[in-house]
């Protein structure tokens, strides 16, 4: 597949990265790069495969709220990818955990065609850097759990009639 950085003019891109940067001021540019274009990647396999129980590590959630926040450019994104890829909060509990939740994320983006930087894909405890978002797959309070075909969590794809929230 194309370079998923394509999928946004370079100023918008770079409105993104910046956004990064303004939530996590210690977060360096490549860094934020980084979040960013594994956010793209993220947004891109989840429009795809609407229906597959994925989610973001806490780092890529960054760059995917980041990307929400420029709503304007997010839609024409989803556009582009012929779906939009909602975000309902919802607070993780530990009956709904799903531990192979990003293990299942990473193997559907490089099945959508991607290579991931697995270094933003670690579990919480062992993330690269840290960041504001509190979004993912855990279940300890204060995230937006995996996505919930069906009931939908962290992406849903459609009319935006999902039934969970999404942080």
């Amino acid at each position: 597949m194309h370079d998923v950085r394509a999928l946004l003019t370079p100023d918008g891109f770079g409105g993104v990265v910046a956004t990064v940067r303004d939530n996590d001021p210690y977060v360096t540019d490549a860094m934020a790069q980084r979040i960013v274009t594994e956010a793209l990647k993220f947004v891109a396999a989840a429009a795809q495969f609407p229906a597959v129980k994925i989610t973001p590590s806490n780092v890529v959630d960054e760059g995917w709220h980041a990307l929400i926040l420029h709503t304007n450019l997010y839609e024409k994104l989803c556009d582009r990818l012929g779906r939009f890829v909602h975000h309902w909060p919802e607070r993780p509990d530990a009956e709904r955990h799903d531990p192979h939740a990003l293990t299942r994320t990473v193997a559907l983006i490089e099945q959508a065609g991607f290579s991931v930087d697995s270094e933003l894909w670690a579990r919480p405890a062992k993330t690269l850097v840290a960041v504001t978002a509190n979004c993912s797959h855990t279940p300890k309070p204060g995230g937006c759990g995996p996505i919930n075909p069906g009931g939908c969590a962290s992406h849903c794809s459609g009319d935006g009639g999902g039934e969970g929230g999404g942080g």
